[in-house]
């Protein structure tokens, strides 16, 4: 069947898959959602001869009745079953262990997680030019955020109004009327 390197690489995929998203996962137990994630990170569903049902009902069939996850030998079971149906020209043994090496040495893909939509309405709202009264305040004019001083009242004690334009020239026009 499979050499131990082999095994071994599959058990190392199975674990990488198993905590996957899960921080109190032991790598131990794969549950449905990573077991689906790795069907189709692993080009296992290919969308003409097993498709996502296809993964749910192996899954529901090698589990325990009562448990939400399987084990590793249950990882076995399922991609034993699966694999006559995703190679069909192939013998049972040949078709395990085509399917074994699609998994082997693999591991989760984050492709297209974490994409920043970009789109003219978000473009529009983050434009921070474009921002009018209080919010124009917080901003500078290359539209970097001010910090503390663009949030909170700081207060001046010049003796001037708040916000007075000709702040300061008092003493220059005092001096030059006399």
């Amino acid at each position: 069947m499979a050499e131990s390197s082999d095994v071994d690489q599959l058990l190392t995929a199975f674990k990488k898959f198993a905590i996957h998203g899960d921080t109190k996962a032991s790598g131990n137990e794969l549950n449905g959602k990573n077991w689906n994630k790795l069907c189709k990170d692993c080009k296992i569903t290919d969308g003409k001869n097993i498709c996502s049902t296809d993964v749910d009902i192996v899954f529901s069939k090698v589990k325990q009745k009562t448990s939400r996850v399987i084990t590793y030998e249950e990882f076995r079971r399922a991609l034993e079953e699966l694999a006559p149906k995703r190679f069909k020209g192939q013998s049972k043994t040949e078709a395990l262990q085509s399917i074994c090496s699609l998994v082997e040495g693999r591991e989760p893909s984050n492709v297209g997680v974490t994409k920043v939509a970009k789109t003219a309405a978000v473009d529009r709202l983050t434009d921070t030019s474009r921002y009018t009264g209080s919010h124009k305040e917080r901003f500078t004019e290359s539209g970097r955020g001010k910090g503390r001083e663009g949030r909170e009242e700081i207060v001046e004690n010049t003796g001037y109004v708040g916000a007075y334009k000709n702040a300061g020239t008092y003493d220059a026009k005092v001096k030059a009327e006399k």
